[in-house]
C-alpha cells in the first residue's frame, strides 16, 4: 500500500504545474501563448499565437496594432489568472491520482 502512495506522490510531482515556470513563460514568451500551452490551455494558446503572428506583419498597414494591443491586454490579464489556473490544474491532478 505504501508503494502505491509513493507512486501517486511521484506521479503528482512529475505532472504538477509550477507558478514560477508559468510566470517565466508568461514574461518571456507570453505574447506567443507559451504559458497557456504549458498550463494546458491549448485553444487559447493557439489563438494568442495566431493573433500575434498575423498582427506583426500587419503592422505595416497599421491594422496589426489592433491585434497587438489586444494581445497586450490579454497578456496583462493573464498575469492575474495564472495562479488560479495552476491551482485548478494541480487540484484536478490530485483528485485524479487520489
Amino acid at each position: 500500500m505504501a508503494a502505491s502512495e509513493a507512486q501517486k506522490i511521484m506521479a503528482y510531482d512529475a505532472q504538477k504545474k509550477s507558478v514560477l515556470v508559468a510566470y517565466l513563460l508568461w514574461w518571456f514568451l507570453g505574447s506567443l501563448g507559451a504559458h497557456r500551452f504549458y498550463l494546458g490551455k491549448t485553444g487559447s494558446a493557439v489563438t494568442m499565437l495566431v493573433i500575434t503572428l498575423v498582427s506583426i506583419p500587419a503592422t505595416l498597414i497599421l491594422i496589426g496594432f489592433v491585434g497587438l494591443a489586444a494581445i497586450g491586454v490579454w497578456w496583462i490579464v493573464d498575469a492575474f489568472l495564472i495562479p488560479g489556473i495552476v491551482k485548478i490544474h494541480n487540484m484536478k491532478l490530485a483528485m485524479h491520482l487520489g
